[in-house]
């Protein structure tokens, strides 16, 4: 691939892809130079440190889990919209989990406000509205959630539900199942 051809949007995306290949906490500058075939000091002109990097990669991550959690969610709200996110979620998730392993990552806070981080709170705060939460629940609702979620897809991805006989993903409907059952019955504060 030609030197010429090198951006910053072209090395996060690279960057993701290997990422998703061989792990976020493998990403390197060199990894990703020799991806393009140039040395490590040729991407230090687009990219200024490795974190910068790995900044960009949870960026690029977050924004594109906010786009499809969103058009999993249109049009829809109570129940159906809580599983559509958690759907769109696992899937990202499990599809991408070097993307996925980024959007974990603490960001500057400049660079977090200019993230799609914003989106995915306002989203989740959105199908919440359909079980009619006030504060403090709603905070406490959104932290079981992504609690839930995360734990969930992590335990998934490690191999955590390959015992016995009930696959991941019937445990996965029943868990979203209990999630619906206890935001509807939420105990107030």
């Amino acid at each position: 691939m030609a030197r010429a051809g090198l951006t910053p949007a072209r090395i996060v995306a690279a960057a993701a892809d290997l990422a998703d290949v061989d792990g976020f906490d493998t990403v390197s500058m060199s990894a990703v130079a020799r991806h393009f075939e140039v040395r490590d000091a040729s991407l230090y002109a687009h990219v200024r440190s490795l974190h910068d990097l790995r900044s960009g990669i949870a960026v690029l991550s977050l924004a594109e889990l906010a786009d499809q959690v969103s058009a999993a969610l249109a049009g829809r709200a109570g129940r159906d919209a809580l599983v559509a996110f958690a759907h769109a979620y696992r899937l990202y998730a499990l599809k991408h989990p070097g993307r996925y392993a980024s959007t974990q990552m603490t960001l500057e806070p400049d660079v977090a406000e200019q993230s799609a981080a914003r989106r995915h709170a306002d989203m989740t705060r959105a199908i919440l509205r359909g079980y009619a939460l006030s504060e403090p629940d709603e905070t406490d609702a959104v932290r079981l959630l992504h609690a839930t979620f995360h734990g969930y897809v992590l335990l998934e991805r490690g191999g955590g539900f390959s015992r016995g006989t009930r696959s991941s993903t019937a445990s996965w409907d029943s868990a979203l199942n209990a999630l619906h059952f206890t935001l509807g019955h939420w105990p107030s504060s």
